[in-house]
């Protein structure tokens, strides 16, 4: 398994580095519809080596990953650390309760701090919205944000992008972006930096979305970013051809933004009943992780022809394998990078 261009990816995209200019990937904002396109792409081959028995490669073999952590995560740490470990590099995970930070350290010094280290990639996630940028400023080696406040969460934008073209691939659409395509994106849109990161995403690759929340979890301004936002969830769903579910984020609430789940789930809970809405073969997605019975019933989370919930957690690992073999191509001097 290499990381070069085939002679398709050659033709599609500006050659070496010009494909991808980027050193970090700090937000989905930065990225030209192209970009996001070769990301895809060279995800490509990376879903087929972890279908594999044997899923290993040593591209990175020789450099260290520092997967540096400062809020809880479950699956977005360790895909990361499994796409890092599958390339053959050294990872290293530093959680903020284990850390310094906890003693007094500012966020500039912890940059500092690791930079020193001679890391050759590091991701970061953390509470607040920009501390990405500010620490891949102040170090050497490439940053990938794992999500920034209610900033940004540029992978997992890209993994739910690869997760729905393999399923429209699947139906027979060999297309490469989702043109024609009418996307709705339900839950609390005003803590979500997934929800930001998608809506930047999903245009860049045609798509018309729709955003959907309680007067109090909505963003206000936000039809700035060229979405339509909708209150009535019945009413956003009507003929949408993928629906995407997001969590209440509780831990960055403070107050009361809704009356109780049990009311939530009554006005914004996806049911059988109100994907109906929805065009008959609408597609169902959820980053995760998933309140069931909140906004999003079991079974509709389960359908085996139309969630591809399952699929979102795989492409996962492939896009971030992807990820951090293009931005540490430069380091690792492949022709053309560096």
């Amino acid at each position: 398994m290499t990381s070069t261009q085939s002679p398709t990816a050659q033709s599609r995209f500006p050659a070496g580095r010009l494909a991808f200019p980027h050193r970090d990937l700090t937000g989905i904002g930065q990225l030209e519809r192209h970009e996001i396109l070769y990301l895809l792409d060279q995800a490509e081959q990376w879903v087929e080596l972890n279908r594999q028995s044997t899923k290993h490669a040593d591209l990175l073999a020789g450099l260290t990953i520092i997967n540096a952590f400062f809020e809880n995560s479950t699956r977005t740490l360790l895909s990361f650390e499994i796409a890092g470990k599958r390339l053959g590099a050294d990872v290293v995970n530093m959680h903020a309760a284990q850390s310094s930070v906890k003693k007094g350290e500012t966020l500039i010094d912890t940059a500092i701090t690791l930079n020193a280290m001679r890391p050759d990639a590091i991701v970061i996630r953390h509470g607040s919205s920009g501390a990405t940028q500010l620490i891949a400023d102040k170090v050497d080696c490439p940053v990938l944000n794992a999500g920034d406040g209610q900033h940004e969460h540029p992978t997992q934008a890209l993994l739910d992008a690869l997760a729905l073209r393999h399923k429209l691939r699947e139906r027979g659409d060999s297309g490469d972006d989702f043109t024609g395509l009418t996307i709705t994106i339900c839950g609390d849109i005003l803590h979500s930096r997934v929800a930001r990161s998608n809506i930047l995403c999903l245009q860049a690759m045609g798509a018309s979305v729709r955003v959907c929340a309680p007067p109090a979890l909505m963003p206000s301004g936000i039809d700035v970013l060229g979405v339509e936002p909708l209150h009535d969830f019945d009413a956003a769903l009507r003929n949408a051809d993928v629906v995407m579910m997001l969590r209440l984020q509780t831990e960055r609430m403070e107050g009361q933004f809704i009356p109780s789940a049990r009311e939530y789930h009554h006005l914004y809970g996806l049911t059988n009943a109100r994907l109906a809405f929805a065009a008959g073969d609408a597609i169902v997605m959820h980053p995760g992780p998933m309140n069931r019975g909140v906004e999003i019933d079991s079974d509709v989370a389960d359908m085996l022809d139309r969630s591809i919930i399952t699929q979102q957690v795989e492409m996962g690992v492939a896009i971030r394998m992807a990820c951090l073999d293009i931005l540490t191509r430069r380091v690792r001097g492949v022709e053309g990078w560096a």
